[in-house]
């Protein structure tokens, strides 16, 4: 759940693989030069490998998804992304023959999939695997602690292997990635190996980051965003995460170090060219540096006035994104190889229509 880093697990680490890792999947990935790939990967199994709780975000965060995100993913028949992920693995299931084979890309701790296959058990699936496949053996092994805890280790396999260089060994019905492609360098090899492994018949279940590279904002997001920062005192500008006041918004590019967000403005680009959109949903722009971990725990997710400002941001950003005039950062999306497969989407956001131009 690449969330490899902080958004990561709701925006959160995962990585798939099957069992034993190829000697080529210990080799770096060619857009990156060998010694800084190395680092970077250091750095990022370092992070996660002491990430208990990769979904801690502020309440606020919980205030903002739930009054004005739920809405949208309830129109399309979800109330939150692992609602997106059980919906159609059980969906998918019933159009096939046997147990669904899960694989999940980035799995991270595998707490998501934990909450996936526990909701799969009570909706009556008796019979499927989730492949859990991540590079952090730390964060697999707590996997494996939850899915023993959850009495579901019948259900659940680990893999540990990089997923800029993974191929699958055979078929899955189905391919989830929460959080993780935002982490991803090799974004064309792994949806080339997606595809591969979903086949004709199977698909592909995301929740991810997609604007500016390093979760920064394009410049005219920028500029609306300073408007509201102008409004904040002094107190909610203190950046808690880089610990820094920042009395001007200083939009950091996450990317310098690790793989946060490294190539997220090419991953719907890339998607349009690979795949059919069965169900796609995309928002959230400007209210983001608000509400995530840097600023967000600054607000009060009871207080009248941290409530306002937040649904005036919304309100302005949601607009703006509908006008076309700044992209959404969020998506979750239903996919498959049948690229005339056309989505079920909220009003007029597809994905054509999303995509940021550089």
């Amino acid at each position: 759940m690449s969330r490899i880093s902080t958004l990561l697990r709701r925006f959160a680490p995962r990585f798939p693989a099957a069992i034993g890792v190829k000697l080529q999947s210990l080799l770096p990935p060619r857009s990156i030069a060998h010694q800084d790939y190395d680092a970077r990967v250091r750095q990022e199994t370092e992070r996660f490998a002491g990430e208990i709780d990769v979904n801690a975000l502020p309440g606020i965060f919980h205030y903002w998804s739930h009054n004005h995100v739920r809405p949208m993913e309830e129109a399309l028949g979800f109330a939150n992304p692992d609602e997106l992920f059980a919906n159609n693995i059980l969906k998918h299931a019933a159009d096939i023959a046997h147990a669904p084979a899960v694989i999940s890309i980035g799995s991270g701790n595998c707490d998501t999939e934990v909450r996936v296959a526990t909701a799969l058990r009570a909706a009556g699936l008796a019979r499927f695997t989730i492949e859990c496949l991540d590079l952090t053996e730390a964060m697999l092994a707590r996997g494996r602690e939850l899915a023993q805890a959850a009495g579901l280790a019948a259900h659940l396999r680990f893999t540990r292997a990089d997923f800029n260089t993974w191929r699958a060994a055979g078929r899955y019905d189905v391919v989830m990635a929460n959080q993780s492609l935002h982490h991803v360098v090799e974004l064309e090899h792994l949806f080339d190996a997606i595809a591969d492994a979903i086949g004709d018949a199977g698909i592909f279940i995301t929740s991810d980051m997609i604007g500016r590279n390093g979760h920064q904002r394009w410049p005219e997001a920028l500029a609306i965003l300073q408007e509201f920062w102008a409004e904040l005192p002094p107190t909610h500008r203190y950046n808690q995460q880089l610990r820094r006041q920042e009395d001007a918004f200083m939009d950091w590019d996450c990317s310098a170090e690790g793989f946060e967000g490294v190539r997220a403005q090419d991953i719907l680009p890339l998607l349009i060219e690979r795949f059919g959109f069965r169900l796609f949903l995309a928002f959230g722009n400007v209210v983001t540096p608000f509400v995530d971990r840097s600023f967000g725990h600054h607000f009060d997710a009871e207080g009248a006035w941290d409530r306002d400002f937040i649904d005036r941001v919304h309100a302005r950003d949601q607009h703006e994104i509908e006008s076309g005039r700044i992209k959404p950062t969020h998506m979750m999306a239903v996919m498959c190889n049948d690229r005339s497969s056309r989505p079920v989407t909220y009003k007029h956001l597809t994905p054509a229509f999303c995509v940021r131009r550089v």
